[in-house]
Parts: structure tokens; sequence; C-alpha cells
């Protein structure tokens, strides 16, 4: 599946995108604020491209300007969600590579995903969490139509950090 604007390309992920995946997700901004640790090598990306990133419905977000992926974006469905959702129902997750953040890269990708995911996918309610510290991704959340439901403690394991988490959701027949 691809999923195509003006400006950039919603598609899979691909072993040949581990150099640009590793410039991108070695950056210290990006991966705690999401949960997970900055990567250390192109062989680190490489391996999250084969595992991660091969979970269906995860796309690499393409900019058509320098035909690279700059960003991921995905919906975790069902049992792949970390909410424990039906199977009609999805997790959101996304990231974008610092230099394209304040370019409503990221709003324009999770329009494109919510559509894919209500008119394709048929999902009845698409979720997405966030650190209540990640100001920008709360800011994406809010511009794409996301309802707050609440805040609660959690725990990024792998950064071995206690932050709050906030939940929010946007039903089918709300977006």
């Amino acid at each position: 599946m691809k999923i195509e604007t003006s400006r950039f390309i919603l598609r899979p992920w691909v072993k040949e995108d581990a150099k640009a995946l590793y410039k991108y997700a070695s950056n210290e901004k990006i991966g705690p604020s999401a949960g997970w640790l900055p990567h250390k090598s192109i062989t680190e990306s490489e391996d999250i491209i084969k595992t991660i990133f091969a979970i269906p419905n995860t796309f690499a977000i393409v900019l058509k300007s320098i035909n690279e992926p700059v960003g991921s974006i995905g919906l975790m469905v069902g049992k792949y969600s970390s909410l424990s959702l039906p199977d009609n129902e999805a997790e959101l997750g996304y990231w974008l590579g610092v230099p394209y953040w304040g370019q409503e890269i990221m709003p324009e990708a999770v329009r494109e995903i919510l559509k894919y995911g209500f008119e394709y996918l048929n999902l009845k309610k698409i979720w997405c969490c966030c650190s209540s510290e990640n100001k920008n991704s709360k800011r994406v959340q809010e511009k794409c139509g996301f309802s707050f439901v609440k805040s609660e403690n959690s725990e990024y394991e792998l950064l071995n950090k206690k932050i709050i988490r906030e939940i929010r959701v946007l039903e089918n027949n709300n977006y």
C-alpha cells in the first residue's frame, strides 16, 4: 500500500532505508520523547526495519523533494497496540526527523493515515498516546481532532523513565 500527497509518499519501509532511518532516529530529540533509545548504528536501524517497522500498516514518510524517508507513521491495529484494543480499533504512532519539525508535515501525514484507517481499514476508533512533556506530539493530535481521554502514570521501559502518558481518541464519525 502506498499513499501519496503533493509533498510526500507513505510507503512500507525497505532495507535500503536503513541509512536514512539512522540519520534521523539517532538524534537524541526523537526516540526518548517517544519511549525508545536513539539508534546507535545503521545495523540497528536495519533490524528495526525488519522487526518493528515490518508490522502491518507501518509507513515511511518519504519527502518527494529529497526522495528520502524522514519519519515514520503507523497504525497498530488490535493486538499490535500497547492499549489492548479490539480488532476494529488502532493506536497511532509517529515521529519525524528534527530538520522537518514545524513544517506541518506530521499533521498532514496523520490526516492521511486517519483517512486510511477509517476508510480502508474500517476502524471505529483510533487512539493516540504521548508523554505529557511531548508538546509537539500533543499539538499534532489536537490539530487532527483527537479528544483527550485520560492521563496515567506509565514507564518507558527502555529508558527506565516514569512518565505521565496522555491518551486521546478519535472516533470514525468525528474525523
